[in-house]
């Protein structure tokens, strides 16, 4: 795995000239960076994490130690002045036929949603991993999350195992998930 060290501004879709609420999407996308997490971003990601995922976020000490453990396929989008408006998390292992990740976290704050970004930050931790040598990316939603599977099944997931990948009481009583997968093909060149 490589160590390569992430660190730059948005763009500007090309195939969108305004958001959906009028505003043109330089101003929100400009101030915005696409970058590695670092060490000093834990306080404000536990801040980022706890604001948009509440009762289920991660505690503070399980988030420093995916940082310890991940760091490379942790990135953020670093909006300046110390805030963070998302994150994405991927652990890798290495099973007996390959390299194999899971998408731990996808998080745009709130008030950023809606403008691409979670697109962004998948599409970047996707590249990474395949660039890595990752044969396959899974993840899991909540069955209601309609925007979310939306976007993974535009970025090709699709559902695995039984029951079209439903996973009753997955994370306990009542917390059902679909659990998608993606198959990598390495980079080329």
């Amino acid at each position: 795995m490589t160590a390569e060290s992430l660190e730059r501004p948005l763009g500007i879709p090309s195939d969108r000239r305004e958001w959906r609420d009028g505003r043109t999407p330089s101003a929100d996308r400009a101030r915005l960076v696409l970058r590695t997490a670092r060490e000093e971003d834990l306080p404000e990601l536990l801040r980022l994490d706890r604001e948009v995922f509440q009762d289920v976020a991660y505690p503070g000490f399980l988030l420093r130690q995916m940082w310890d453990m991940y760091a490379e396929h942790f990135l953020v989008l670093d909006a300046g002045e110390g805030r963070l408006r998302g994150y994405v998390l991927a652990a890798t292992t290495t099973p007996a036929l390959g390299l194999d990740s899971w998408i731990l976290g996808l998080c745009v704050a709130r008030d950023r949603r809606r403008r691409g970004l979670g697109r962004e930050l998948m599409t970047e931790i996707i590249a990474r991993l395949r660039r890595d040598g990752v044969a396959r990316v899974r993840l899991t939603v909540e069955p209601a999350n309609r925007a979310a599977i939306r976007l993974y099944r535009s970025l090709g997931f699709r559902p695995e195992g039984p029951d079209a990948g439903l996973r009753p009481d997955y994370f306990g009583p009542g917390m059902h998930r679909l659990v998608l997968g993606l198959p990598l093909t390495p980079a080329e060149g």
